[in-house]
């Protein structure tokens, strides 16, 4: 992906992504782990509030204020976040430590494993 900012995870690593929803407003997170075959697993998502495209996973359940439940989906080899500048709020992807990203209008982002050599550095 040309023009993309690339980071790199760990193999064996977790990490969250959280954003608010550019409609509704609320609070979204998911937890993402590396696998051993330098692909990301989606383990668990939660949202704050419900709305339009907001609502929880089969066997999501409340907890903490959160609806919560782990999505039944295959591992990718990347993430690609958008960075248009126009949404509520930046994406926060906190590993050993949390960092903001596309808080303002750029390239993508792409999350990858360390080992998916095909992620481009920029």
């Amino acid at each position: 992906m040309a023009g993309a900012m690339a980071l790199a995870l760990a193999n064996g690593g977790t990490f969250t992504l959280e954003w608010t929803h550019s409609v509704e407003r609320e609070t979204w997170r998911e937890t993402w782990q590396v696998t051993g075959d330098d692909r990301l697993q989606l383990t668990g998502a939660a949202v704050k509030g419900s709305g339009a495209g907001m609502e929880p996973g089969p066997g999501g359940h409340f907890e903490d204020g959160w609806w919560v439940w782990v999505p039944d989906l295959p591992p990718v080899p990347r993430l690609t976040l958008a960075a248009s500048g126009e949404t509520p709020s930046a994406w926060t992807l906190c590993a050993a430590k949390c960092v903001e990203l596309g808080a303002t209008s750029g390239a993508p982002i792409e999350v990858a494993p360390c080992g998916d050599e095909s992620a481009e550095q920029g």
